[in-house]
């Protein structure tokens, strides 16, 4: 079982506490730790200290002392994809569980405590993308890091966008979408955080912006038949290196498989891939 935390300060200061419905954590569940620890420590340099272990045995990876994403170990009856999950931030994890119930959705963990850091629970919107709901008690601390390695950006892959934007919506009180098109005309230079996401030219037309107080927070990209019948609709974690054909390489080389070879996009270059266990993640390295 995983457990969520926003990232802290250099020196132990408390986090900033997340604004609801913001991406606020990621978090893995793997079969062998040790192995996915020496996976992610050769690809984005990351360390690692243990998690509160309250949940089940935890890590949390850390860039320059900034806490970045966790892993978790998959407990052996569990027989669970082995997938990055992207966790919500809200101010009730009980309120926000059960509005995902009333609207279609399912909760598969909690709400329960983690430690004193808050309260998660894990959900599965009704196209079948497993998320998290985070509800912090920590206030205060640095913001998150923001070099190679840092997770950066969400991307909801699923079969239509119209049905499952209104389900977040509706969950995390985003304002209503606008295609993703639409917001890259009017700040095509904005950075990632700030802007639809790393979208590809080749994308199709069914890609909206989901936002909140303004501020754009993820993307949900409706991919019809195209979407992938061995993993179903999914949330896609990007995470920032400073040469996608270097990173996709080295993924080759320790193991894991490159699924979407690095290409150019409106947003940077980017890659799919996959660890060894086959996790799946994107590699993003935005134009200078």
């Amino acid at each position: 079982m995983t457990e969520a935390r926003r990232p802290a300060g250099p020196n132990g200061t408390a986090p900033a506490r997340p604004a609801p419905g913001t991406p606020c954590w990621v978090s893995l569940m793997a079969h062998g730790t040790a192995a996915t620890q020496d996976f992610y420590q050769e690809l984005f340099g990351w360390e690692f200290r243990p998690g509160s272990g309250r949940l089940g045995p935890y890590v949390r990876a850390l860039l320059a002392g900034r806490e970045v994403a966790g892993i978790g170990h998959m407990p052996p009856d569990q027989e669970l994809p082995v997938a990055w999950t992207p966790y919500f931030a809200c101010e009730d994890a009980d309120a926000t569980a059960e509005t995902v119930r009333h609207c279609g959705g399912t909760v598969g963990v909690g709400p329960l405590d983690a430690g004193a850091d808050g309260r998660m629970a894990v959900a599965v919107d009704p196209m079948g993308a497993v998320f998290g709901i985070w509800q912090p008690t920590v206030h205060g601390g640095a913001e998150p890091a923001e070099g190679p390695g840092t997770p950066v950006w969400n991307e909801l892959l699923t079969y239509e966008s119209t049905g499952v934007t209104k389900f977040y919506r509706n969950v995390f009180g985003y304002e209503d979408g606008e295609e993703a098109e639409a917001a890259e005309a009017r700040d095509p230079a904005a950075d990632v955080e700030g802007t639809a996401g790393p979208a590809d030219a080749a994308d199709p037309v069914d890609r909206v912006v989901m936002r909140r107080r303004g501020r754009p927070v993820a993307t949900v990209r409706g991919m019809g038949q195209a979407l992938p019948r061995d993993r179903g609709a999914h949330w896609v974690t990007f995470f920032r290196v400073a040469d996608v054909d270097a990173a996709a390489a080295r993924v080759t080389a320790l193991g894991g498989q490159v699924l979407e070879p690095p290409h150019e996009g409106p947003h940077g270059r980017t890659a799919t891939v996959t660890d060894p266990e086959g996790a799946l993640f994107a590699l993003l390295r935005r134009p200078r």
